[in-house]
C-alpha cells in the first residue's frame, strides 16, 4: 500500500458513495487509476464491505445494550458454537472474543427491554455453556463507527 491507497481509504472511510473522479482529483489520479486501486483492495480483503450506517431510533431498535459473556467451558467446540450462535444473531452488532475475566463482549440492539429479555433467552439462557453474563445499558450512543486511523 503506497500513499495513494491510503489517501483513498481516508476518503471511502468518511463516504464509500464518493465518485472515483472525485476521489482522483482530490489525491491526482485518474479515475480509471482510483478503480483499480480501489478493486484490488477489495480483492486483497483491505476493503472488507461497503455498508451504510443507519439510523436505529428511525428503524424502531432504540436500546444498545453492551453484554459480558462468561462461560462455562473453554472447550474449543463449544466456544466455536457459541460464536456462530452471537455472529448468526440479527440484533448482535458487533462480537468480540476477548481476554480477560469474561469471554465475550457483544453489542445489541434492541426494540425494547421487554426484546432484550426475550433475546436472553435465546443468547444466553438457553446455552448450556453460558455461565453468567452482564448488561450494560447505553444511555446515549455519543459515536457510532468502525473507522480505522490511516497514517499518511
Amino acid at each position: 500500500m503506497d500513499s495513494f491507497d491510503k489517501e483513498i481509504l481516508e476518503i471511502l472511510q468518511k463516504n464509500n458513495l464518493t465518485p472515483q473522479r472525485d476521489i482522483g482529483e482530490t489525491i491526482g489520479l485518474s479515475a480509471a487509476a482510483v478503480q483499480r486501486r480501489i478493486k484490488r483492495m477489495r480483492e486483497e480483503g483491505i476493503i472488507k464491505k461497503d455498508i451504510s450506517i443507519l439510523e436505529r431510533e428511525a428503524l424502531g431498535n432504540p436500546v444498545t445494550l453492551i453484554v459480558e459473556v462468561f462461560l462455562e467451558s473453554e472447550q474449543i467446540d463449544l466456544i466455536d458454537e457459541t460464536k456462530k450462535l452471537f455472529v448468526s444473531c440479527l440484533a448482535v452488532q458487533q462480537c468480540y472474543y476477548v481476554t480477560g475475566e469474561s469471554d465475550f463482549v457483544l453489542v445489541i440492539i434492541a426494540k425494547s427491554m421487554a426484546d432484550y429479555e426475550k433475546l436472553t433467552r435465546e443468547l444466553f439462557f438457553a446455552n448450556k455453556n453460558v455461565k453468567r453474563f452482564r448488561t450494560v445499558v447505553a444511555m446515549g450512543v455519543e459515536k457510532l463507527g468502525l473507522n480505522i486511523p490511516i497514517t499518511l
